[in-house]
């Protein structure tokens, strides 16, 4: 029971992280904040979706799958930023 409680803790706080974010993106139009921004989205979709397996475990496929997109993501937004189109 308390482990739900907790991923659904940990779900709010990354979707209120992505609306953050969101929020920055929107003042700067920087991709880098996007990137976050679909970063904490994927991470807080995926803590509620352990909430319905039936045996949650940090290792499942899918959630691994998930989790490593959104951290591709952030990779390439911070190559992009750093390693302009301009060569």
């Amino acid at each position: 029971m308390m482990a739900i409680f907790l991923l659904g803790f940990t779900a709010a706080a990354s979707i209120t992280a992505s609306l953050f974010f969101l929020r920055f993106w929107r003042d700067s139009r920087d991709r880098l904040f996007l990137a976050f921004t679909a970063f904490f989205l994927i991470e807080g979709i995926t803590r509620v979706l352990l909430v319905f397996y039936a045996h949650p475990g940090e290792g499942s496929p899918g959630i691994y799958l998930a989790r490593l997109l959104g951290m591709l993501l952030i990779l390439s937004a911070i190559l992009k930023k750093n390693y302009p189109s301009e060569l």
